[in-house]
């Protein structure tokens, strides 16, 4: 360790930062510092808000004090610049982008963020790609596996806006998945508890559990394909790996899912020409914080999802 921010600090939070995530002011104001580094002193109980132990995804309010601890620093930075390579495939995702935010269809297979593993991920390679915003920040988050819309920032204003929206369920999320088996037409509604366990490997995990928190997930049929279902999902709350383990705990896993999928039916799904989890953001659908008007945002389904589709005969755009 060859440096530190060396003193504790206490940091009143004031209306600009009000209903930002921890982690997210925690990386603001500690920039050298690696986000497993900030997660870590989070869970050790370093950080305190209002003189409390507080979670990562904690959101902070207009008044509330944190403690910053001395942090020491590695002896290279973590910090890496994505590869500029990486810059155009963003580009090409855009779906719509303004002054005030930008959603885009992420790739399977990317993170949101870098971390656990992960020197880079979406909101790095943005920031690098429009390094005169000034606040990049993820509105909300998708699975690395998970691909589709997402919305991103420009603005700590618009970041606050939208946060307000998703606590009061005024943000639609709908996601297009393909499970095993045949869905039931009648079931369009699955309410199970969901909880966070840890695998003796160190593999985070969720599980139905009934000390779990509420989960509710709104589901409708859209294409019965014998071996396999379309089906579109609401949430209407959103807990990690929700989708996914609402449908495995169904009897129905998700194509692909290397954590609660079925081997056999993966097998099925790759011979068609798709390897990846069978799950995308289909559609986001807000009102914008500046202008008040209801913005709608459809993302296309990539290449081998559609492909996938197009061999049973079947056009995304036909899908309703």
């Amino acid at each position: 360790m060859v440096g530190a921010v060396a003193e504790v600090r206490f940091i009143h939070v004031d209306a600009e930062d009000a209903g930002q995530r921890l982690d997210n002011f925690l990386l603001k104001h500690l920039r050298k510092v690696p986000r497993p580094l900030i997660y870590r002193i989070v869970r050790k109980g370093e950080v305190r808000v209002n003189k409390g132990r507080a979670q990562v995804s904690q959101r902070l309010k207009a008044g509330d004090v944190v403690r910053i601890p001395p942090v020491k620093l590695p002896d290279s930075p973590e910090r890496v610049t994505p590869p500029a390579s990486q810059v155009p495939r963003i580009e090409q995702a855009i779906l719509f982008e303004d002054d005030d935010l930008i959603v885009i269809n992420k790739p399977s297979g990317m993170a949101v963020h870098g971390g656990s593993g992960v020197s880079w991920g979406l909101i790095e390679l943005v920031r690098n790609a429009r390094p005169l915003a000034k606040r990049v920040e993820l509105v909300h988050r998708l699975d690395r596996d998970t691909s589709g819309a997402i919305i991103l920032a420009k603005k700590m204003s618009v970041l606050r806006d939208l946060h307000q929206q998703i606590r009061e369920h005024q943000v639609t999320k709908l996601y297009w998945t393909l499970v095993k088996g045949r869905w039931p037409k009648a079931l369009m509604k699955v309410e199970h508890p969901l909880r966070k366990f840890t695998l003796p490997s160190g593999e985070r995990r969720v599980e139905v559990h009934p000390a779990g928190k509420p989960s509710l997930s709104f589901v409708r049929l859209l294409v019965d394909l014998g071996q396999a279902s379309l089906i579109e999902v609401k949430l209407a709350t959103g807990r990690t790996h929700q989708i996914r383990v609402h449908c495995a705990a169904n009897g129905h896993p998700i194509a692909g899912d290397d954590k609660y999928g079925d081997a056999e039916f993966d097998q099925w799904q790759a011979r068609q020409g798709m390897h990846s989890l069978a799950l995308h953001a289909r559609m986001v659908a807000f009102k914008h914080p500046k202008t008040g008007e209801q913005v709608k945002i459809f993302a296309p389904l990539y290449p081998d999802f559609d492909k996938l589709l197009r061999h049973h005969q079947l056009s995304q755009k036909e899908i309703s």
